[in-house]
């Protein structure tokens, strides 16, 4: 997996919102080794953000079971905070995809299978996909592995009537986080489909989770019954799943991330400019790990969640690159097509308006 790869590559176009920055982090090669720095993982903090994860997600389970027992409305209040701590679980287990959260590869390997089991993720198949999304992040030439499906107005515009219905239905928010999220979590992640040729790991992985899924359903049927268990623990997985892919989303899809052919591709740009700085209230950042300090994890993604924050404190001028708002944030759902003209993700309003203004030529865009 990529990790603080330096590259002597001059960075790409990027947008005006950081080109303030540019000066202070022209030269991508010291910062990569300057942020190498801040990998090592304190493995008593880890066992503490682990505990401090895990059992309140138990007690939480449980209080919702029980309020459900006796009829309490607090049930269904309880969801939101489950959730939270189901995607802050999400995030140690993508840690220890990453190798960072354990100075030893087979403790985070085995962690992260167990966690794997109650995120309904097989941790195996989960990192290999999430390598090749990290290794690749950007390039056009190498999408379709770990990323959300993202065409350029070209490829928009060569496709059919009905394959274009279908792209606007897949990028539609109730699909993209409200049906995709169930269907990741909870078919799609059964079996390892898009990685048949990664060897039996992969398999072994997914298998193994599955019947480890299987034994603790079994388990929880014969304790509180069938009916119970989807009660409390669907909801969990699908506010936790619509928040992960959310988070995902606004990650890499904003205005002004990038993306190159393979010809121009370059690790370290793609990772600081087309990666996001989400920066969420500081309760949304403890839920969620520091993920939001993605640019910084992209360029080094063998850092700690816990220690995103000092690397960021520490080089102030990553503050305001790719810096997105939670306000800013929701206009993002709108962008769905790279433009390669523009260098940017436009809407399919926009696109409309320039074929109504002359400026769009390729192909007839009738019915977007």
């Amino acid at each position: 997996m990529t990790d603080c790869v330096a590259t002597t590559s001059a960075p790409q176009r990027i947008s005006n919102d950081t080109s303030k920055s540019v000066g202070a982090l022209a030269d991508l090669p010291a910062l990569t080794r300057s942020l190498a720095g801040y990998r090592n993982p304190d493995h008593g903090r880890s066992v503490v953000e682990i505990l401090i994860t895990v059992v309140p997600f138990i007690l939480l389970w449980l209080l919702m079971w029980w309020s459900l027992r006796i009829g309490h409305g607090i049930y269904l209040l309880l969801t939101v905070p489950a959730a939270g701590f189901l995607v802050r679980l999400f995030m140690i287990q993508h840690d220890c995809g990453h190798g960072s959260f354990f100075r030893h590869r087979l403790v985070n390997d085995w962690v992260g299978r167990v966690i794997g089991v109650f995120t309904l993720t097989p941790y195996d198949f989960w990192r290999r996909a999430h390598g090749i999304h990290h290794a690749t992040s950007g390039n056009l030439d190498h999408r379709g592995t770990g990323d959300i499906d993202t065409l350029t107005v070209r490829e928009y515009l060569a496709m059919s009537r009905w394959r274009r219905l279908g792209y606007r239905l897949y990028r539609n928010p109730i699909v993209l986080f409200g049906v995709g999220p169930i269907y990741l979590f909870v078919l799609r992640q059964r079996l390892p489909f898009g990685l048949m040729g990664a060897g039996w790991v992969t398999w072994v992985s997914t298998m193994a989770t599955n019947g480890a899924i299987a034994l603790v359903v079994a388990g929880m049927v014969w304790w509180i019954g069938l009916g119970p268990l989807l009660l409390v623990h669907l909801p969990i997985v699908a506010i936790g799943g619509a928040i992960g892919v959310w988070l995902f989303y606004v990650q890499h899809q904003f205005e002004h991330t990038i993306w190159s052919d393979d010809r121009n591709w370059r690790f370290s740009t793609a990772a600081l400019y087309g990666s996001s700085h989400y920066e969420l209230p500081t309760v949304l950042r403890w839920f969620t790990a520091n993920i939001g300090v993605h640019h910084v994890h992209h360029l080094c993604s063998r850092i700690p969640f816990y220690r995103l924050p000092l690397a960021l404190r520490d080089h102030p001028a990553l503050e305001n690159v790719g810096r997105i708002t939670m306000g800013q944030s929701l206009a993002c759902v709108r962008l769905v097509l790279w433009d390669e003209a523009t260098r940017r993700l436009i809407t399919f309003r926009e696109l409309r308006s320039r074929f109504r203004s002359g400026e769009t030529a390729v192909g007839n865009i009738q019915g977007t």
